[in-house]
């Protein structure tokens, strides 16, 4: 057997008290306009479960069932589709919580199961299984399920996880926030399940109102057991701050039937591999007239505590902790043996018997966390975004990628909402995912401009709006950085992509200057050459010729003059009709300037070019036309579009220029709508 304990002797103290208002209890099943049903008993109102699941069915125990159950285990909800299913439970991290979970199958389904298995979650780790053997599943009756945990954020989800054994469903959830100072044991990454809580001597249970916390004490009594006696005193018995075990509960004890007769104060046995429980025994002696005393036993190995034998406190209460507690054969019990010297028998007013279930899985970082809850409940995403975000892995949500980090937590480093329906602007929650490396929101209906500090979050590489209803001024800004930025514009101005500008903003300057004025030498240089070239060519003429009559016979030498350096060039002449096959009829217009309007086309290699078509209300004439061409032929520069042909054919004239698919000069100095740095 191994154990550890601690022995706490406890003054009275006044403990923090909760109140209902701090409660949460959910009637499962019940139809989101559900007013609430009041227990009778206790005055606990339950309320629906619509909020706090997007899960599971509404159903209805079978009607030869209903007149033996309380109406809050009378609905139910079960979840037939999926293999996790979770409640969102809102809680404050840090503060220590009991979560019940209740169960009534009342042949709800019509199947009259025998038995039923699934296991329960809080967060990414297994709570325990819920099993229901023959004789329980086909009976009336409801069970319990309970746990003591630590919320680590602000949302706490409670699952239910098909495992085989039958479809998962629960009648009634409950939270119980607890004082900060109770059950000291459990810490953060460390669940303790109820496995048994007693109260020792009274004939009936105890729980809310006279148990504030809402524990339930279930009952224990000497009827039955012969080597039991059932003592209790009317005096006052304060909680102590710890425990907080309610007066009510230590003013009954059982006590051994004879003075010299130990007290066995329960057996049990579970050879569950690695199963290890923590052991709280209470106690309060109700006289001071005789000594008693005695030692305690676990299995056969008596505990040691700071007195070698223990005798309780008079109307004080008084625990003994038993932290880790496993036998190796499977077989427990706790046993109470008078000392030599004790005049009366041993006594135990309360036991709770509960199994230790650290954390196997990491939890969700809690900014992480909370983050992606606000961003489901803001657009209302479903999928399967139940549970934590990221563990167990094979449950994790649909588009969210996480990666371990310290402290036993894991964080959100990529996440895909595209094409999810997501309406209105983008919201700021998103800015909390500080660990996000990538983030695609493309092709929703998301409007309005990008939060200025989501593309500054510190590990993120690429931001995908693209298809979504986003301003202008946001998506045309440039983006510094390793940052990649897709943005599809519908049409709007900024649609190129660009590398990002180099941080060096001496470069940009020396860039932005220099570049422009060698374009523009370059372009005078092109003009001068040209321009002596024609007056050795062509006479000055005092009118345009029209592109109606493209060929005057009294123009015959200054045309014959074009044409003939024309043919010595490489660049392609194409008649009207090719031009209209590649450009689908001047289907796609880009573009307009001062010779005409530019239309975007393919060749019969698939190469992109842009046509530049005259235009009737232009100025230039054919003799512009062709010098522009003989401008173009000669001259060839890194920053310059190149000329791929021309059409010269009746009323038309055109120039054919490689299509720049990456946007103007400008566009590159400047950045755009895709941005990669």
């Amino acid at each position: 057997m191994e154990l550890s304990f601690l022995v706490l002797l406890l003054l009275i103290t006044t403990p923090v008290v909760v109140s209902q208002q701090d409660f949460l209890s959910i009637d499962c099943g019940v139809e989101a306009n559900f007013s609430g049903n009041t227990d009778k008993s206790t005055g606990i109102v339950y309320v629906s479960d619509e909020p706090y699941t997007d899960a599971g069915d509404n159903r209805r125990i079978a009607p030869d069932r209903e007149g033996r159950l309380e109406p809050r285990f009378q609905t139910l909800r079960s979840f037939p589709s999926g293999e996790r299913n979770c409640y969102a439970l809102p809680t404050v991290a840090g503060t220590k919580y009991l979560a019940r979970a209740e169960f009534a199958y009342g042949n709800y389904d019509g199947k009259n199961s025998s038995s039923l298995e699934f296991d329960l979650h809080l967060g990414p780790n297994r709570w325990e299984t819920f099993q229901l053997g023959p004789g329980e599943a086909s009976s009336s009756d409801y069970y319990r399920r309970e746990a003591i945990f630590v919320a680590w954020a602000g949302w706490a989800p409670l699952c239910f996880v098909n495992t085989g054994g039958g479809t998962p469903f629960v009648n009634v959830v409950e939270l119980r926030p607890l004082g900060a100072g109770l059950y000291p044991q459990v810490a953060p990454g460390l669940i303790i399940s109820r496995y048994w809580r007693q109260d020792m001597g009274a004939n009936v249970p105890t729980w809310y109102p006279a148990d504030p916390y809402g524990r339930y004490w279930w009952n224990g009594y000497a009827a039955g057991n012969p080597r039991w006696v059932d003592e209790l005193t009317t005096q006052p018995i304060a909680p102590d701050d710890i425990f907080a075990v309610p007066s009510i509960v230590l003013q009954t004890a059982v006590a051994a039937a004879g003075n010299a007769t130990a007290l066995t104060a329960t057996t049990w046995q579970d050879d569950t591999a690695k199963l290890r429980f923590m052991v709280l025994l209470h106690f309060a002696d109700f006289q001071n007239t005789q000594f008693r005393q005695f030692d305690i036993y676990l299995d056969e190995n008596r505990l040691v505590p700071v007195r070698k034998s223990y005798s309780p406190s008079y109307l004080r209460s008084s625990s003994v902790s038993v932290e880790s507690y496993r036998a190796t054969d499977g077989k427990y019990s706790i046993t109470l043996v008078p000392t030599n010297t004790s005049v009366l028998p041993p006594i135990i007013n309360g036991l709770e018997i509960y199994v230790r279930v650290p954390y196997e899985n990491p939890v969700t970082l809690p900014q992480d966390f909370d983050a992606i809850m606000a961003i489901k409940i803001e657009y209302g995403v479903k999928k399967n975004w139940m549970g934590d975000p990221c563990f167990p892995s094979k449950y994790a949500w649909d588009g969210v990628k996480c990666s371990n980090a310290s402290g036993n937590t894991s964080r959100i480093t990529s996440l895909d909402l595209s094409n999810s329906y997501l309406r209105g602007p983008i919201s700021k929650n998103f800015t909390l995912l500080t660990a996000l490396e990538n983030l695609d929101l493309s092709y929703n209906n998301l409007s309005g401009s990008i939060p200025d500090s989501l593309p500054s979050l510190p590990s993120l590489r690429v931001l995908n709006v693209s298809g979504n209803l986003l301003s202008s001024d946001s998506t045309c800004k440039n983006y510094t950085g390793s940052l990649i930025f897709r943005y599809d514009h519908h049409g709007s101005k900024c649609n190129t992509s660009s590398r990002s500008p180099p941080r060096n903003k001496a470069a940009i300057v020396a860039i932005s200057v220099v570049v422009p004025v060698l374009v523009v030498l370059l372009v005078l240089v092109a003009y001068f050459v040209w321009r002596e070239k024609r007056k050795a060519n062509v006479q000055p003429l005092s009118t345009h010729w029209s592109t109606r009559d493209p060929q005057p016979h009294n123009h015959a030498g200054v045309i014959q003059s074009h044409g003939d350096n024309l043919k010595k060039t490489e660049n392609r002449r194409f008649t009207y009709k090719e031009l209209a096959k590649f450009t689908n009829n001047f289907k796609k217009f880009i573009g307009r300037g001062g010779f005409g309007s530019v239309y975007y086309g393919h060749l019969e290699d698939n190469t992109e070019v842009a046509v530049k078509m005259r235009s009737e209300s232009s100025s230039c004439g054919l003799d512009e036309f062709l010098a522009e061409v003989q401008s173009l032929t000669k001259v060839h520069h890194r920053n310059l579009v190149t000329l791929i042909g021309y059409c010269w054919e009746k009323d038309h004239l055109a120039l054919v220029y490689e299509h720049m698919s990456q946007g103007s000069l400008f566009d590159h100095l400047r950045g755009t709508t895709s941005l990669e740095g």
